[in-house]
């Protein structure tokens, strides 16, 4: 439907162009006519008014887009050809500025030139003409008429036409967005599916884990087993605090939504922050071949920042590292002071992402498609929280391809003063 649309919509405004290059053809033709049969008129009446009665075939010549020449069997008086000229394009409504030019038709110089302003009512003699015909001296007299804003008064008469384009323009810019929307409504809907089926995951996944459990404590004669009823009780307790987290992750994005979101800024030496970030997670990294490094030059670099929530903010861009990655992870954490900003950057070797997902990778719920790898667990709201609380800091996060694979995550924030 949109492709159909889009191919109408392209039509119509094709066929809207060509219709206004012919309608300015036909008032450039139109203008063109009005003023040849006006400065026909002004040659008949010079001809009456010298008493000539001898046939002027062809008074009236186009030699370019804005200038016409008119010719005569004597010099007139210049005023009374402005009196003529003025008189004439009135009568066909033609409200331009001009300019005439008489010519000396025994050596083909100008022998007058003269601006008149229509709307200023206003003449003015000018030295030199601002364009020069070159026509035979053989012909006779003759005098020249310039237009120098002929086009404007051809677009003014193309009002309609203008008019009928702005609306065609507003309704293509209506309809490009409503495509958007819609797009935008598709893959926010998608986004939504695909959060509904990892929730349902994450939740199913410990409830059977409990209920299966829970079956074996309730079979008769277990209570004579207490190192099984030990075993199966541990297994509650971790998959029930394992949905717990679950069901806290999505509360938490729920609390952002209404900005509930408490801050508690402290000051806090970056070092010391990063090093616990990276202590959490080096056991974990190590047991899949891979290293976790630091790299902080000035060890005593203060910010003032929450915490908590930036320690969260690390966390979940190195457990996307070590999800994100179908080899041994590398993970490196880098600190660096740049004018008023500190930046902390997270790259990893994992599997990158393409440029049209990086657009969308910190909207709530969106999840990078994992070719693959179909064990990567999420809601996809870890850098949607990350953006958020980089956003309270005043700061903000950014993704960069990291050459030659894997993902460079920036979180810029801003000095303490």
């Amino acid at each position: 439907m949109i492709i159909i649309a889009t191919i109408l919509l392209v039509g119509i405004i094709s066929v809207q162009l060509i219709w206004i290059q012919r309608a300015y053809q036909l008032q450039v033709t139109q203008l063109n006519y009005d003023i040849t049969q006006a400065l026909i008129q002004v040659s008949r009446a010079i001809q009456n008014h010298q008493g000539d009665e001898t046939l002027l075939l062809d008074p009236v010549k186009q030699v370019e887009d804005q200038t016409f020449i008119v010719k005569t069997n004597e010099n007139p008086d210049p005023d009374y050809i402005e009196a003529l000229l003025t008189q004439e394009f009135k009568k066909q409504e033609i409200n331009l500025d001009f300019e005439y030019n008489l010519y000396n038709c025994f050596n083909d110089s100008v022998i007058f030139t003269k601006a008149v302003k229509i709307d200023q009512g206003k003449a003015v003699e000018k030295e030199n003409p601002s364009t020069v015909v070159n026509w035979r001296s053989d012909d006779g007299h003759y005098f020249s008429v310039y237009f120098s804003n002929k086009t404007k008064m051809v677009i003014d008469r193309l009002n309609f036409w203008i008019f009928s384009s702005f609306l065609l323009l507003v309704l293509a810019a209506f309809f490009a967005y409503t495509i958007n929307i819609i797009l935008k409504q598709k893959r926010l809907g998608d986004t939504k599916n695909d959060f509904i089926n990892n929730m349902t995951h994450e939740l199913k996944t410990p409830i059977s884990t409990i209920s299966l459990s829970t079956n074996v404590l309730l079979k008769p004669g277990i209570e004579n087993q207490p190192e099984r009823i030990r075993n199966y009780a541990e297994i509650i307790k971790k998959e029930n605090e394992r949905l717990q987290l679950q069901v806290e992750k999505v509360l938490q994005i729920a609390s952002l939504d209404k900005d509930k979101v408490e801050m508690q800024f402290e000051t806090c030496n970056l070092f010391e922050l990063v090093s616990d970030s990276v202590s959490t997670f080096k056991t974990i990294i190590e047991e899949k071949s891979g290293t976790i490094t630091s790299n902080i030059a000035n060890k005593n670099i203060e910010v003032k920042l929450d915490k908590i929530h930036i320690y969260n903010v690390l966390s979940n861009l190195i457990d996307n590292a070590i999800k994100y990655c179908d080899t041994n992870p590398e993970i490196e954490i880098a600190v660096y002071e740049k004018g008023n900003n500190i930046e902390i950057h997270v790259q990893d070797n994992g599997i990158g992402m393409k440029p049209s997902e990086v657009k969308y990778i910190f909207d709530k719920f969106y999840r990078v498609p994992t070719g693959n790898l179909h064990n990567v667990k999420g809601f996809g709201l870890g850098l949607y929280y990350a953006k958020v609380i980089m956003q309270a800091h005043n700061g903000s996060i950014s993704v960069e391809k990291n050459e030659p694979i894997g993902s460079a995550f920036i979180l810029k924030i801003p000095r303490s003063k």
